[in-house]
């Protein structure tokens, strides 16, 4: 691999890798070791890259591969045995202590994080690829190596999920607020 490709690759990409890394992981030292890893990654596979994909949605794989495996190593040390980690049916709860980014947040979306991580794998990555980063449908199915049928169907049960764990959230005062009045419409 050519340095100016990896430079360039690193310039154009780094911040939106590690902000994934951090939704995901909401752990700021780890989402750095996982962002190295990231690019490390891409030093060893970029003779493979064949351009099916755009650049972008193949780091975004690489990030997501490197996350999971993150995950199933941590699932596996607090566990102390070895039984199969399911990403897609598994909650992803950080235990970690939110970086800067995420302690600045208003309540609502401080509320809305620790929400996702009540999702499943494949909701929270499906979520945080479409609303934090802004992919396409198209792009979170490439990256995923999904149908766009399974993107859309994820993406649904994610946010149902995200609802009904925001609507059974108390509120101020015991009046109806805003995400009880979105849920009642929605249904």
């Amino acid at each position: 691999m050519d340095d100016s490709v990896f430079h360039r690759l690193y310039d154009q990409y780094h911040h939106d890798v590690f902000k994934f890394l951090v939704y995901l992981t909401r752990d700021r030292d780890h989402a750095e070791d996982l962002t190295h890893e990231v690019y490390v990654r891409v030093l060893r596979a970029y003779a493979g890259f064949e351009g099916k994909s755009s650049e972008k949605t193949w780091l975004f794989s690489i990030a997501k591969n490197v996350a999971i495996d993150h995950f199933r190593k941590n699932t596996v040390r607090n566990k102390y045995q070895f039984d199969k980690f399911d990403w897609e049916k598994s909650e992803l709860v950080s235990t970690g202590i939110l970086p800067e980014e995420l302690v600045t947040l208003s309540e609502e979306m401080k509320e809305l994080l620790q929400a996702l991580d009540t999702c499943t794998g494949d909701q929270k990555v499906v979520i945080i690829m479409r609303y934090f980063q802004d992919l396409s449908i198209a792009e979170t199915a490439e990256t995923l190596g999904w149908t766009e049928g399974k993107v859309k169907t994820t993406q649904h049960r994610g946010i149902k999920a995200l609802q009904k764990k925001l609507n059974s959230l108390p509120t101020e005062g015991g009046k109806i607020d805003d995400r009880q009045e979105m849920g009642r419409q929605q249904n």
